[in-house]
């Protein structure tokens, strides 16, 4: 089993992931980090070089991978879980959760990271952006609140969340 997290950027798929895998003996990948060491370029610069749809494609490449992996909690990119053809490959190879942060709590979480290269436009689009994402987000196996949560708690709800959901 594969359990991937999807969700807006700063929602804390890489602290949870980790601290997932960690509890549930599983390996963590960070989709983002695996596409910045193939590339052997940030994100930043994959962005500005070679452009987003180039990205993307990166990120699709990656995810298909899962279809021969097993025993992963992965983490994925704000834009990978906000694919339609993504999301049905994570589910047809795992559980997919959705790591749901306000809009307020990105900004505050991402404050003053340059790091993030969608963060770099006005509000209106970046709010846009963030309710697009959202109607595939929903589409996930499942739903976890994570405002004033700490990861630990999202972690515990998660597993407790995927017990119900195996048969």
């Amino acid at each position: 089993m594969n359990i991937f997290l999807v969700g807006f950027m700063g929602s804390g798929k890489s602290t949870v992931g980790k601290l997932l895998a960690d509890k549930l003996k599983l390996k963590f990948i960070d989709i983002d980090e695996e596409i910045e060491k193939q590339e052997q370029k940030t994100i930043p610069q994959i962005f500005k070089e070679k452009g987003e749809p180039y990205f993307r494609n990166l990120e699709k490449q990656k995810i298909k991978e899962f279809k021969n992996k097993d025993g992963y909690v992965v983490s994925t990119g704000g834009g990978l879980g906000a694919d339609e053809e993504n999301m049905k490959i994570m589910k047809q190879n795992g559980i997919v959760v959705w790591l749901d942060v306000s809009l307020d709590e990105v900004l505050n979480r991402c404050k003053g990271d340059t790091n993030r290269p969608l963060l770099n436009q006005p509000l209106e689009n970046l709010s846009n952006l963030y309710n697009q994402r959202k109607k595939v987000y929903s589409k996930a196996n499942i739903h976890i609140k994570t405002d004033n949560k700490t990861p630990e708690q999202i972690t515990d709800e998660i597993i407790e969340k995927c017990k119900s959901l195996q048969v």
